[in-house]
């Protein structure tokens, strides 16, 4: 494994919250200045024996599930050499993004398209997979199409567009996408490792995860290692977003970052924020506090990045009345294949918002958390489980909020009735 460059040296990991491992080549780099910055990879060299790398740097996915890389490759491995005719895996880089909160992904593909290219290579090569795909957003086509025009072999890499919508970048739905033009989540009793495009065990991976693959097939584990905590190592990409004076800005934190440490990197005050959105629409309001983003650890203590996205609500903002438009956005947003989200969600959603409009009905809570517990578990996939796990927050983190709303009121800045 080769070291990291001597002229990025300084932003390893001791930089704190603001490194420069995926995004050091720049925006929208050529093939030479990826090469100045990384160094080569020989992906025709990758071996199954890349694997056990994988598992010792820990990596997990930066999608948002955050299950071990290498055991998600593994499963794929496993299930190709079933049967009688063993079938060659399928590998697709996942690069949807439909949060509507999250710009991580878009930015990783302006920034280092060939850094995923080179993990998408480099993870197919080592799987002895066959097809590879990469399911982009329309905006990313035309440079990622320039990328894989200069990088040596990504002739066979094929590329299909991804609708923006929320649910487009469920691993079902983007298979679906490929095989179909619908990307709709497909209820599957069998898992994708198992058979998915075209019957084949396939392995649907973010970008951003393909990205850091690409890092440690050149540095190995122990250099990624460098970065982040023992439990949660290596670096990630986060979309940091809310009321001036924070930045939108796409930020490279190590794993167990704190979320105060984050805000500041970022612009914000965190004492001048009233709660923070962690993970995106299917993830969790906490109130600002010293907690790590990190995808395991004690739940007083850790918050789940998921999808790798921050959002600031600011002191004058109500968060309930929020929560209810990214209800109804949900609600609109979902497959419409299953009951949960045919009839569970848009009432979730109108419960929501008859409390947020300041309705006198002390039943709505409790009416609000049984709809929640009847979607839960239930759906074709996991859109009415993100979607109540959000609702249950909200409720959690904005309780006083709720009680004044059902007294007709809202509480303004500084817990003064307005």
């Amino acid at each position: 494994m080769k070291p990291f460059p001597d002229e990025l040296a300084q932003h390893l990991p001791a930089a704190g919250h603001q490194l420069s491992r995926l995004l050091a080549a720049g925006p929208d780099p050529a093939l030479t200045r990826h090469l100045e910055t990384f160094g080569s990879l020989d992906t025709d060299a990758m071996t199954s024996g890349f694997l056990p790398v994988l598992e010792a740097a820990g990596l997990t996915g930066r999608g948002g599930a955050a299950f071990e890389t290498w055991r998600k490759a593994m499963s794929a491995v496993q299930s190709g050499r079933k049967g009688l005719l063993p079938a060659r895996p399928v590998v697709i880089a996942n690069g949807a993004e439909g949060e509507p909160l999250s710009f991580k992904d878009r930015t990783l593909l302006a920034h280092a398209p060939h850094l995923v290219i080179d993990g998408l290579l480099a993870l197919t090569r080592t799987l002895s997979a066959g097809q590879m795909w990469m399911y982009v957003t329309a905006a990313s086509i035309p440079g990622l199409r320039r990328a894989l025009s200069e990088h040596p072999g990504a002739r066979r890499i094929e590329v299909v567009e991804a609708p923006e919508t929320f649910i487009s970048g469920e691993a079902s739905a983007v298979v679906n996408r490929i095989a179909t033009g619908s990307a709709l989540p497909l209820d599957q009793r069998r898992r994708l490792s198992e058979a998915g495009l075209n019957g084949r065990p396939t392995l649907v991976v973010n970008v951003e995860t393909l990205a850091q693959v690409a890092l440690i097939a050149r540095y190995g584990a122990e250099w990624f290692r460098e970065a982040g905590t023992p439990t949660d190592p290596g670096t990630r990409l986060v979309s940091v977003s809310g009321p001036a004076p924070v930045r939108d800005v796409v930020l490279e934190v190590p794993g167990g970052a704190s979320l105060p440490g984050v805000l500041r990197s970022a612009g914000a005050d965190p004492d001048s924020v009233s709660a923070v959105l962690v993970g995106g629409y299917h993830g969790r309001w906490v109130r600002p506090g010293p907690y790590m983003l990190s995808p395991t650890g004690p739940a007083d203590r850790t918050v789940r990045p998921g999808a790798g996205v921050i959002h600031a609500l600011g002191a004058d903002d109500c968060g309930l009345q929020v929560t209810a438009r990214i209800a109804s956005y949900l609600a609109r947003e979902s497959a419409r294949q299953c009951g949960p989200c045919m009839f569970g969600l848009p009432a979730m959603a109108s419960v929501l918002n008859r409390i947020a409009a300041g309705e006198r009905n002390p039943r709505l809570p409790g009416e609000l958390d049984r709809l929640a517990r009847l979607v839960s578990g239930r759906g074709a996939c996991r859109h009415p489980d993100g979607t109540a796990g959000l609702v249950g927050s909200a409720l959690e983190v904005f309780a006083d909020d709720v009680r004044a709303h059902l007294n007709g009121r809202c509480i303004g800045p500084g817990g003064v009735a307005a």
